[in-house]
């Protein structure tokens, strides 16, 4: 008999195929919001027009711009926004942009809420352990444009990295998540391809790992099999023509299905867990960490969950095949890096990297049992 908790979140509306700029003026006309501070992409402010028609859009309802989000959301620029966005009394945040813009938009919302001005100050809302600690709830929200399609948009989890110790930290509070999001297939056209395509690979680590995971249940299920087959589907169609809007917003929905599962209290496993630490450590990008570790996890975890390798690679077209063998051979389909060695991490650092995995929230969960740093190494082994 299955047992289990599913809790909604705090997302109130998913609007998709709609103009961004039109959807986010009806958005703020709905929360009756006057002062918008927008956290964007810089790319896609300097060198296309996406963001002045959101401006112009918006009018005298844009209270201020901010484009200088690294990359895994340092906390100093975390900081930087914060202190922006305050000093113009914004009463609503609007991202334009990947899961880096995203992820800062929810820890600028904490800190707003929290009266935190310097980076020290996040240690006061980061996970500890595993638990969040108690916090003043944000009344300063957001609402989403993603570019990209790892699904953070979908998530009241941040990750925030501390430069000084080159760790990833998670924050997490239920009504950091979006209250609305908007997914408007055009403005990701001006997304490099392999930004695109590997978010969407982590899109498919999302679904995968899930589907994987012996605390799945079919509510959870429902949604990542569909999810993985409708990425499965897209993703090459964006390859073949990136101007097409149909499978750039199949990908989407697809990505959107692939958040569900999580949000339904199904943990991720040892993908994520490696991937958080190349991340932080190793400035590998999100998509690429789930590009080189999903198919070596798999293989690593086969012997725990074998049944359910199956249907993730009838979900993915190829019923009978070996997973592994499937996401592998998807992920070469699309240009993207396969080994450890293509995203510049040797054997050397597999050592630091074994001791810092144990320490991340998803290790524990992973549905074979990791006990010692040596059999992260095990499953880097298998992806050098």
């Amino acid at each position: 008999m299955h047992q289990g908790r599913v809790v909604y979140g705090a997302i109130e509306e998913v609007v998709f195929g709609h103009p961004a700029a039109e959807a986010i003026v009806a958005q703020m006309d709905r929360l009756g919001t006057r002062r918008a501070f927008l956290m964007v992409s810089g790319t896609l402010n300097r060198e296309t027009d996406e963001i002045t028609e959101i401006v112009k859009a918006l009018g005298a309802r844009c209270a201020g711009l901010f484009d200088a989000m690294p990359a895994h959301t340092p906390r100093e620029a975390v900081i930087a926004a914060t202190n922006a966005a305050r000093a113009v009394d914004a009463d609503l945040i609007v991202t334009v942009g990947g899961g880096s813009i995203t992820d800062g938009a929810k820890a600028v919302q904490l800190c707003l809420a929290n009266g935190i001005d310097d980076i020290a100050g996040i240690d006061r809302i980061r996970v500890h352990k595993g638990i969040a600690p108690e916090m003043t709830a944000p009344t300063v929200r957001q609402i989403s444009v993603p570019t990209t399609i790892a699904g953070g948009e979908f998530s009241s989890i941040a990750g925030v990295t501390d430069r000084i110790t080159h760790v990833k930290q998670m924050l997490r509070h239920p009504l950091a998540v979006p209250r609305a999001t908007i997914l408007d297939p055009a403005i990701t056209v001006h997304t490099p391809e392999w930004l695109f395509l590997s978010t969407g690979i982590r899109a498919i680590d999302h679904c995968v790992e899930a589907i994987c995971s012996h605390e799945t249940h079919p509510y959870a299920d429902a949604q990542s099999v569909k999810g993985l087959a409708m990425l499965a589907d897209a993703l090459p169609r964006v390859k073949a023509d990136p101007r097409d809007l149909d499978a750039r917003m199949d990908a989407q929905i697809g990505t959107w299905l692939s958040m569900g599962a999580l949000a339904a209290g199904v943990p991720m496993g040892a993908s994520h867990g490696i991937g958080y630490v190349l991340g932080a450590a190793f400035d590998v990008p999100h998509g690429h960490t789930s590009c080189v570790m999903l198919p070596a996890v798999m293989r690593w975890n086969a012997s725990a969950n074998a049944e359910q390798q199956m249907i993730v690679a009838a979900a993915m077209g190829f019923p009978g095949h070996n997973a592994a063998d499937v996401l592998d051979a998807f992920i070469r389909s699309l240009g993207m890096p396969r080994r450890l060695a293509d995203v510049r991490v040797s054997p050397g650092h597999f050592d630091v990297i074994a001791e810092q995995a144990m320490r991340t929230n998803w290790i524990p969960r992973n549905p074979r049992k990791i006990e010692s740093p040596a059999q992260i190494r095990e499953i880097l082994d298998l992806a050098a």
